[in-house]
């Protein structure tokens, strides 16, 4: 029996729906509605993967003895909730999703769940949630945090024992799914509420004139900074004003204290903006032009 059909079966057995991937790939391994045959499972109309999904095993030998295809699992039908931590793409050092949630947790007042997590072929993780009774969520894209999604009705998950480009998705814990806890899916029920703040950074006297209007410009363009984009706009605004601190016209304190009051303004976690502020600021001071080449 191949290892992606016994990933398949376990998955199954956990009572989580399972469909083919293509191999190698995240993509599902059947037909496009506008191709489709409207025949045998489609006779009455396309049937789309999270209808296809199931635990059936003969179903499962069956779809699995026609090729080595990876493993997706509805997350909706499975009653999951699977919080993605994602990892930065095109090597940026803006914090990861670990990192961002973590940062959420520590704002919520609250540890990071201890629950069944897997390694994705990226180096970012899944965590695994039994969905509550009743509840039924829909996917997220950064909503929670920066790199941060969820998969619920209408997602799915690659399973362990699949791979993408030769890296495989590993279990990192196999306790069980917790269920989902209660402060997540208040936050994942309730949309977040607009806010509106005014910002004044507080500068030091010894910045320079320029530096001083590169940094409230900076700190007031983060506060005004919507969800959907607020670390990005943090790290960037960093960056922009970081010059000035590798070359001494703004001290690094003052410059981190006035992000941290934008950031927060802006409803970051106070954590990730130390975190972001850091990174950026250190990439800054490595990577300055001398003054006269800039």
């Amino acid at each position: 029996m191949s290892a992606l059909l016994n990933a398949a079966l376990d998955a199954a057995a956990r009572g989580w729906h399972v469909f083919p991937l293509r191999p190698g790939s995240k993509r599902p391994a059947l037909h496009h509605e506008a191709q489709c045959p409207r025949t045998g499972a489609c006779t009455g109309g396309h049937v789309k993967w999270e209808q296809r999904a199931t635990t059936d095993p003969d179903r499962i030998r069956g779809a699995w003895s026609a090729g080595a295809f990876n493993v997706g699992i509805a997350t909706g039908p499975a009653g999951l909730v699977v919080v993605d931590l994602d990892q930065p793409k095109d090597g940026s050092d803006a914090p990861c999703g670990a990192a961002s949630f973590g940062a959420l947790c520590e704002h919520a007042g609250h540890t990071v769940p201890a629950t069944r997590t897997v390694r994705t072929a990226s180096g970012g993780h899944h965590l695994y949630f039994r969905a509550p009774a009743g509840a039924r969520l829909r996917n997220t894209a950064g909503t929670l945090a920066p790199l941060v999604d969820t998969r619920a009705w209408g997602g799915y998950v690659v399973a362990p024992g699949s791979t993408i480009h030769g890296a495989p998705y590993e279990v990192m814990d196999d306790r069980p799914a917790l269920e989902l806890p209660a402060w997540l899916l208040d936050l994942l029920q309730t949309p977040p509420k607009p806010t509106v703040s005014v910002f004044r950074p507080v500068v030091h006297r010894d910045v320079s004139r320029v530096a001083r209007v590169a940094l409230e410009r900076e700190t007031a363009a983060v506060a005004a900074t919507r969800e959907g984009g607020r670390n990005a706009a943090l790290l960037r605004g960093v960056r922009a004003v970081g010059r000035f601190v590798a070359w001494g016209d703004i001290p690094r304190h003052v410059a981190e204290t006035a992000f941290q009051g934008a950031g927060e303004a802006a409803g970051l976690p106070p954590a990730e903006c130390r975190a972001t502020i850091r990174s950026a600021l250190d990439w800054s001071i490595r990577t300055a032009r001398p003054r006269e080449a800039a």
